[in-house]
């Protein structure tokens, strides 16, 4: 049976305080929309719809950045949940299979738990998640169950004292037959106080019908909502404390995780050492063996075996170290290849550049790579060696074993195992410094005596 999406990102999230939808706030370097749509792909969804409300064109953009085939559709008046789904209706019409609902400010939602969502599908007509509250709260809806029929959703505010006693509570996720799911929306009614349509509505209409409607269970934590920054911060701090352990039960060594940033996609291989207040970007992998030294911040790279980055260093999108490259404090590299053994020591700048095997860059080198309108590549070979402060004007290549004297600017092409030495002159004028001083001492006591 083929399963379609429905995610429901129309809400403002007017306590976010802020000009941007709520769900595409961002957790882990991802926005919550990206969290929700990665975690549902583990069904192979056939149809995924996202429902938007405010910001669509910034949902939709955002959407389509993760997966071009999403659906985007509008919901021009946030009148409830169950009105939010109705606007996938024209989408799934003809669709024969199970649609199940998500929210997009709900980021922990386990593929597991989905796919036990479909499994339990199969023996009953709806199926809703629910989760177990460690103490009494009012903000759930209330999962009332015989046995393991699920005999109606109730409010907290409509339901009796029994019913507020029990700890089997609703996170608004369903799974259901669209054919039967938009049928049973059908009859859902704003009569309540809010003038809203609900989706909760559905397993009791169904319930009515004769239809067979079950509740599974999962960790309180796959439903934990994001309203504000509050819960932001908070739903980050999870995702840390998750993704941490996980890299050090795979067997990374970190000296001090709880300082380490880590992103939703972020891969480090076994043996690799991390030391504190390293932050990792969207787009990061390293490789085993590799070492991130202390205050390093790497975005959109590649890191290889045996490499060593940092303390202090900056890694930007497109830079892919080989093995046993060095990038050491306070160096930015960006949209760079460096081959095996090539070193960077320290305070240098290396943009769209190639530096071939086991050259070593001078402190202070800078390749200059715009020109206020277009980018260069700077072209280094192997074993070259470029001394300190000097700056590679691209477009400029440097050939094998060649040398550049420090201080140079090169703005030529440097041959194969040639010494590139291009700097002024240097031109000493005897006693000038002496003279120098005192005539600027003598035009600050003037000055002070003016004063």
């Amino acid at each position: 049976m083929s399963v379609a999406l429905i995610i429901l990102a129309a809400g403002k999230g007017t306590r976010m305080n802020s000009d941007l939808p709520k769900v595409l706030h961002s957790i882990a370097g991802a926005p919550m929309l990206h969290h929700a749509l990665n975690a549902a792909s583990v069904l192979e969804p056939a149809h995924t719809i996202v429902v938007a409300g405010h910001g669509s064109e910034q949902v939709r953009a955002s959407a389509h950045a993760f997966d071009q085939d999403v659906d985007v559709v509008l919901q021009e008046e946030q009148l409830g949940t169950g009105h939010a789904v109705n606007q996938a209706r024209d989408v799934l019409a003809g669709f024969d299979g199970d649609v199940v609902v998500l929210f997009g400010d709900t980021p922990f939602l386990q593929p597991d738990t989905l796919i036990r969502m479909i499994e339990a599908r199969r023996k009953h007509d709806v199926v809703v998640l629910g989760f177990d509250i460690a103490e009494v709260q009012p903000r759930y809806g209330r999962l009332v169950m015989d046995g393991d029929q699920l005999v109606k959703i109730v409010e907290y505010k409509d339901a009796t004292e029994e019913e507020r006693a029990i700890r089997f509570t609703n996170s608004g996720l369903m799974a259901c037959d669209s054919k039967t799911l938009f049928s049973l929306l059908s009859e859902v009614t704003n009569d309540n106080a809010s003038g809203e349509y609900y989706l909760t509505a559905v397993p009791e209409l169904a319930t009515a019908r004769g239809l067979s409607v079950t509740a599974i269970k999962c960790d309180e934590t796959e439903t934990l909502g994001v309203d504000s920054r509050t819960d932001l911060a908070g739903a980050d701090a999870i995702f840390q404390s998750r993704a941490r352990a996980e890299l050090l039960d795979n067997g990374v060594t970190m000296m001090a995780p709880d300082t380490v940033y880590v992103s939703f996609d972020t891969v480090v291989g076994r043996d690799a050492l991390i030391e504190p207040n390293v932050v990792f970007g969207p787009g990061v992998t390293v490789e085993s063996g590799a070492t991130i030294r202390a205050f390093s911040h790497l975005e959109g790279c590649h890191v290889s075996r045996g490499a060593i980055v940092g303390p202090y260093a900056r890694l930007r999108p497109g830079a892919e170290l080989a093995e046993d490259v060095r990038i050491g404090n306070f160096v930015e590299v960006k949209n760079a290849t460096l081959a095996p053994g090539a070193k960077v020591n320290h305070l240098s700048y290396i943009g769209d550049a190639s530096v071939g095997e086991a050259s070593n860059i001078g402190a202070g080198t800078i390749t200059c790579n715009y020109d206020g309108v277009m980018k260069h590549r700077t072209e280094i070979g192997a074993r070259a060696f470029i001394g300190s402060n000097t700056m590679l004007v691209a477009p400029v290549s440097v050939g094998n074993d060649a040398m550049t004297g420090s201080g140079s600017v090169i703005t030529s092409d440097v041959d194969d195992g040639a010494l590139a030495i291009a700097r002024a002159p240097q031109v000493e004028k005897p006693g000038m410094a002496r003279k120098l001083i005192d005539m600027l001492k003598a035009k600050k006591a003037r000055q002070s005596r003016g004063s």
